[in-house]
Order: structure tokens, then sequence, then C-alpha cells
């Protein structure tokens, strides 16, 4: 049992780090000036790239509000990496 446990924890852990590097890649992206492409509210935010394959089903929501930007990655299910959450300041 501890075998299988451990293997689920590790996957677990590697999708949690593919959910970062795409969040942390298109934060920058959003940072850059692209957040402009939105008006202050919470929306569904598209992700094209090919690690999305090693992801479980889940989506990625952008909240702009004035001065900030929020990113967030949310998993469908339980014990799948968790969410990852970035936040910048805008200028």
């Amino acid at each position: 049992y501890s075998i299988a446990s451990e293997r689920r924890y590790a996957h677990a852990l590697y999708q949690r780090a593919v959910a970062m590097e795409l969040v942390d890649g298109e934060i920058e992206t959003l940072v850059a000036g692209h957040w402009r492409s939105f008006s202050n509210g919470t929306y569904t935010y598209p992700v094209r790239s090919a690690a999305l394959t090693n992801l479980p089903p889940g989506q990625f929501l952008i909240t702009l509000q004035p001065g900030k930007v929020r990113l967030e990655w949310r998993p469908n299910a339980r014990q799948h990496g968790g969410r990852v959450v970035r936040e910048a300041t805008l200028k």
C-alpha cells in the first residue's frame, strides 16, 4: 500500500509542477500587456500548451482588478497537485 501511496503522491507533485510552470509563464505574458485583452472580473483563461496533456481536468481562471491580475489553476478533483495561484501588480 505504501508504494502505491507514494506513487500517487509523486504524480500529484508532478502535476503541481506542470501547473506552476504554466501559471508562471502565463502570468508573465499577462503582466507584459496581455491583461489589456480583458476587462475587470473573473474569466476562464485559455491556455494552449502541449503540457496541458499532463494535467488532470481543471481550469485556469484570471481575475482582473484595477492594478492587479491574478491567475489560478484549479483541478476538478482533489489529490491532483492542488490549486496554483499567482498574483501580480500592474503598472
